[in-house]
C-alpha cells in the first residue's frame, strides 16, 4: 500500500505540475500574441500617420472617384511610388513580415512583394475603411500572421482614404514561445524533482509512523484492541513519548477515578504521586497503591520499537476484595493456630486432672477443675475480655493475642477499654484494629526492649470507636515519621513482599477518613538508652511504654442505642463506665485520645 501510494502520488504531482506548464505555456502564447499586435499596432498607426502615405492613399482614392480613373497602374509603375518605398523602409527597421498600404477600396498600394502591388488585398479591409482598428490573426499568401489594421485619412481630413496594415510572422510568435517555454522548463524539471523527493519522505514517515503495518493490519490492530481493552477485567493506560494519553479503557479510569481520555497528558488526569512515581520509573515491577478505598496493583512498563522508545504502558489490578478476603482468611488462621495451641494446653490439663483422679486426690482434683472453669479459655489468653461485648471482635481479639504469644510477644488490654455495643461495620473495624496490631506485634518482636509487649485499648463513645495501640519496640525513626502514611513508606523491608510495602497505613488512614474520622501517629518512641537506665516510674501493670503510640478515631462502627430508649419511661441515665477496678488508661492522658 505505501509503494502504491507513492506511485500514486508521483503521479499526481507529475500531472499537476504538468498541467501547471500547459496553463503557462497557453498564457504564455496568447501574451506574445498580443504582444506582438501592439508593436504591430503601433507600426500601423506610424506608417498610417506618414504624410506621403496619406497623400498617396487620397489621390488614388480620388483618382478612383473621377470617370475613367480605375486603373491604377502596374506592379512595376507602383513599386518605384514613395509609399511604397517608405513602406519597405519601416517594414525593415522594424523586421516586420509585411507592411501593406491600400486604397479605399482595398487595392495594394505598397506591399513587399511587387506582384502582388494593383491587387486587392486578401483579407477584408473593412474594420480599417470603417474608421477602426483591427488586431487580428489569420492566415494569408505570406503565411499565418498576426496583424494590425489601421485607417489611412486624407491630409488635413478625418476621411478614410484607405488602411495600413502591418503583419508579424506567426513563427517568429512561436519561436520566442519556444524561448520561454525551454526557460521553464527547468523549472518544471525542478517542480517533479521537489514532488517526487517530497512524496517518498512523505511515504517514509508514513511508514515509520504506522511502524511498517500496512492499512488493513492497522484496521485489525485497531478493532483487536478495542475488543481486548474493553474485555478485560484490569485497567490500561498507554501513553506516549511525550506523556500524552493515547489509549484509556473504562476500567482503568473508574480503578484510579480520573477522567483520562486519549489527547490529555499525565500530569492533568489528578493521579495520586505513587501512580505517577510508577509511570516515571516504568521498570515493570508491581507496585501496591492506594486511590481512594481501592488497594491497587500497578505494573508500568517502556514501550519500544526498533530500539526507539514510545511511551509506556500502564496495567492496573483491583485487589481490595482480595486484600479483604486475605485479613480474613489471616484472622481465621491465627484464629485455627490459637485453637490447635489451646488444644494441646487443654490436653496437659486434662492429663494433669487424669492423674489426680487417679491417684485418688479428689480434693485436689476438684480445686484444679474448679481452677479451670472459673478462669476460660479467653479470660487467660487476653485479661479483661469481658469488657468487650461484641462477639466477633472478641474473637478477633482472642486470636491476635494468641497469634503475638507464639511470637513472645504479649497483648494486653488497655485500662479503660469498655465497648458493649454490637459492631456494625465489622470489615473496617478489623481491618484498622488488625493492621494497627500487626505492626505494633512486629515491632515489639524486633525491637530491643524485653518484655515485648503492645497495649491496644478500645473505648466506645455512642456510635463512635476510639482505638490506641502501643508496643514496646524502638519506635518510629525521625526520617519516616513525617512520610509513615505516605503510599510506599515503611519501616520494614520492602523486599520481602509482592509490590512493596507502605500500603496498609495508608489503606486504614482512607478508611478512617471515609467515614469522617482519623488515624495518626501521637509518639513515636525512641530505642532504650545505653548505659544505666534511671529508675522507671511507677506505672499500671497493663501500661506499655517506649515505643510508637497511634490512635484511631472510627465514627459510625457501632449499634449503638441510646439508655433512655432502651429504658422507657427513664428521666435519668447513668453514664456508662468500665467494671470496677479498671485503671484510667491511656486515653485519659493529654494528647492521647484520638482527638
Amino acid at each position: 500500500m505505501r509503494t502504491q501510494t507513492l506511485f500514486l502520488q508521483w503521479a499526481v504531482v507529475a500531472l499537476v505540475v504538468c498541467t501547471a506548464f500547459g496553463a503557462f505555456a497557453y498564457d504564455s502564447d496568447r501574451r506574445l500574441v498580443r504582444e506582438h499586435q501592439q508593436r504591430a499596432l503601433v507600426v500601423a498607426r506610424t506608417v498610417a500617420g506618414e504624410p506621403a502615405v496619406r497623400e498617396a492613399a487620397a489621390h488614388w482614392s480620388a483618382a478612383n472617384k473621377r470617370p475613367g480613373g480605375g486603373a491604377r497602374g502596374s506592379g512595376a509603375t507602383l513599386a518605384g511610388t514613395e509609399v511604397r518605398n517608405r513602406a519597405e523602409a519601416v517594414r525593415r527597421s522594424t523586421g516586420s513580415l509585411f507592411v501593406v498600404v491600400t486604397d479605399d477600396e482595398g487595392i495594394r498600394l505598397a506591399h513587399p512583394d511587387t506582384a502582388e502591388l494593383g491587387r486587392r488585398v486578401s483579407t477584408s479591409p473593412s474594420a480599417a475603411l470603417s474608421g477602426r482598428e483591427e488586431l487580428a490573426r489569420h492566415r494569408a499568401h505570406l503565411g499565418e500572421e498576426v496583424v494590425a489594421k489601421v485607417p489611412v485619412r486624407a491630409p488635413g481630413s478625418r476621411q478614410v482614404v484607405g488602411e495600413a496594415n502591418v503583419g508579424v510572422s506567426a513563427s517568429a510568435v512561436r519561436g520566442q514561445l519556444v524561448r520561454v517555454l525551454l526557460g521553464g522548463l527547468g523549472w518544471l524539471v525542478a517542480a517533479l524533482v521537489v514532488g517526487f523527493a517530497a512524496s517518498a519522505l512523505l511515504a517514509r514517515r508514513w511508514k515509520r509512523l504506522t511502524l511498517g503495518l500496512e492499512p488493513d493490519q492497522l484496521a485489525a490492530l485497531v478493532q483487536e484492541q478495542e475488543a481486548v481493552l474493553h474485555g478485560i477485567g484490569e485497567g490500561v493506560l498507554a501513553l506516549d513519548a511525550r506523556g500524552v494519553v493515547t489509549v484509556a479503557n473504562d476500567e482503568v479510569r473508574a480503578l484510579l477515578s480520573s477522567a483520562a481520555v486519549p489527547g490529555r497528558r499525565v500530569d492533568a488526569l489528578g493521579l495520586t504521586a505513587r501512580v505517577r512515581e510508577t509511570i516515571e520509573k516504568a521498570d515493570g515491577r508491581p507496585v501496591m497503591a492506594v486511590v481512594g478505598e481501592r488497594v491497587l496493583v500497578l505494573s508500568a512498563r517502556p514501550v519500544e520499537k526498533d530500539g526507539r522508545h514510545l511511551g509506556a504502558l500502564l496495567t492496573v489490578a483491583d485487589r481490595t476484595d482480595v486484600e479483604s478476603l486475605t485479613r480474613q482468611l489471616d484472622a481465621v488462621q491465627t484464629m485455627s493456630s490459637a485453637l490447635r495451641a489451646q488444644r494441646h494446653e487443654f490436653a496437659n490439663r486434662l492429663h494433669v486432672l487424669s492423674g489426680l483422679v487417679h491417684a485418688g486426690s479428689t480434693r485436689e482434683a476438684s480445686e484444679y477443675l474448679d481452677a479451670l472453669i472459673g478462669s476460660g479459655a479467653f479470660g487467660e489468653s487476653l485479661p479483661a475480655l469481658d469488657s468487650i461485648q461484641d462477639s466477633s471482635l472478641r474473637a478477633f481479639l482472642f486470636a491476635k493475642a494468641a497469634s503475638a504469644r507464639e511470637r513472645g510477644v504479649t497483648l494486653v488490654l488497655g485500662g479503660v477499654t469498655w465497648v458493649e455495643d454490637r459492631v456494625s461495620a465489622p470489615v473496617d473495624v478489623t481491618t484498622v484494629v488488625g493492621n494497627l496490631l500487626d505492626n505494633a506485634i512486629d515491632a515489639a518482636h524486633d525491637g530491643t526492649r524485653r518484655p515485648p509487649r503492645v497495649e491496644v485499648e478500645l473505648i466506645a463513645q455512642e456510635a463512635e470507636l476510639l482505638v490506641t495501640v502501643a508496643d514496646s519496640g524502638d519506635g518510629v525513626r525521625a526520617e519516616v515519621a513525617d512520610d509513615l502514611f505516605a503510599e510506599g513508606v515503611s519501616t520494614k523491608d520492602q523486599a520481602q513482599v509482592l509490590g512493596g510495602r507502605g500500603v496498609g497505613l495508608p489503606l486504614i488512614r482512607q478508611i478512617a477518613r471515609a467515614r469522617g474520622g482519623d488515624v495518626r501517629l501521637t509518639e513515636r518512641g525512641s530505642p532504650p538508652a545505653d548505659g544505666p537506665r534511671p529508675p522507671a516510674e511507677p506505672v499500671e501493670a497493663d501500661r506499655v511504654t517506649g515505643g510508637a503510640v497511634f490512635v484511631a478515631r472510627l465514627p459510625d462502627v457501632l449499634d449503638h442505642t441510646p439508655e433512655e430508649d432502651a429504658v422507657p419511661g427513664t428521666a435519668c441515665v447513668a453514664p456508662r463506665r468500665p467494671p470496677s477496678g479498671r485503671g484510667t488508661g491511656r486515653a485519659a492522658e493529654p494528647g492521647g485520645g484520638a482527638g
